[in-house]
């Protein structure tokens, strides 16, 4: 009886040490992940998982600490969103505010697309050749009688 007493105590011992804490790979792993969504608010055009500044290390552990506190990758970046605003977010979202980010690219296409559309289908300007009167017709002759001389 002893000896079923202590294979069951050992069976959840085994048990509750697999639940405590993901593996330290594997929070490395997701803090690395969601380390490349979130921008670092120092070098603006890195993701913290890039950036050597020392806002980024602390935006690290942070992440990191969310993981071991048993977030989600989505709750850990929503609590960073809350945290520092829709800025820390490498991919804004499509929000008021934030329309003419998203959209402004494709209407300026557009409009210069129309616009060259508009430039290559216009019909070209036929100039007719004018005739000289005759006074204008006298001073060519005597310039060109002028070069011909010349040379």
């Amino acid at each position: 009886m002893k000896l079923c007493y202590t294979f069951i105590l050992a069976l959840f011992v085994s048990f509750s040490a697999f639940s405590q804490t993901p593996p330290e790979a594997e929070i490395d792993a997701r803090a690395r992940e969601v380390g490349r969504s979130i921008r670092c608010v120092v070098c603006q055009n890195q993701s913290i998982d890039e950036s050597d500044a020392s806002l980024a290390q602390d935006m690290r552990k942070l992440v990191r600490a969310r993981i071991r506190a048993g977030d989600s990758n989505d709750e850990v970046i929503s609590f960073m969103q809350n945290r520092y605003g829709d800025f820390v977010l490498l991919k804004p979202p499509v929000q008021t505010n934030t329309y003419l980010l998203w959209f402004a690219p494709a209407i300026l296409f557009g409009f210069f697309l129309l616009w060259y559309v508009v430039r290559v289908r216009r019909k070209p300007v036929k100039l007719e050749p004018q005739t000289l009167s005759a006074d204008e017709l006298k001073r060519f002759e005597k310039l060109t009688i002028n070069q011909e001389t010349d040379t």
